[in-house]
């Protein structure tokens, strides 16, 4: 590849997940090498697209493990957890050679305060030059928009959820 440029998914609308597991679907199908790393996210239950990725060839998963989807965990543990995964994640790409990074969630840490920005902005500057990078999740800082040479906002017109539908096995997770 050309250099990697940063893509932003981000806004209050269903995709944004989605979209960046397309994306890791294709960099694999051209035989890239793929690192993932979910924030925020509980482990269990398993999500559909981490059952069926996991152990795919050219693909390393890093899940921070502590999910606060309907859950009330202390803010210290959840920021614990996922400074660990983000440091995880910038020693395997200082390690080994990827192509892709994705970082789920990333944009709801940070506006959550549970990573520093001046941190990730540090990585952006630092990565290797051929690594695309894509950030997930709502509230997408001003300084990593501004950097970002692909931003998609996601737009919520209408959810299931809001007419009592719960999240479906295979369709939501």
């Amino acid at each position: 590849m050309q250099k990697g440029l940063l893509q932003i998914y981000s806004g209050n609308g269903k995709g944004k997940t989605t979209a960046s597991v397309g994306l890791i679907v294709r960099a694999l199908g051209q035989g890239l090498r793929v690192l993932w790393v979910r924030l925020l996210k509980p482990v269990a239950p398993p999500s559909g697209e981490v059952i069926f990725l996991e152990g795919t060839a050219g693909l390393e998963i890093i899940t921070a493990g502590v999910g606060i989807i309907g859950r009330k965990v202390p803010p210290d543990e959840v920021r614990v957890n996922i400074e660990t995964a983000f440091r995880a994640a910038v020693t395997r790409i200082a390690t080994e050679s990827f192509d892709l990074l994705v970082i789920d969630e990333i944009n709801n840490a940070l506006h959550r305060t549970y990573l520093d920005l001046d941190e990730v902005l540090s990585f952006l500057d630092g990565r290797p030059d051929q690594l695309e990078v894509v950030f997930t999740g709502r509230h997408a800082p001003a300084a990593l928009i501004n950097r970002a040479e692909l931003v998609t906002q996601m737009e919520e017109l209408k959810h299931p959820y809001a007419a009592g539908i719960p999240a479906r096995r295979g369709i939501d997770y």
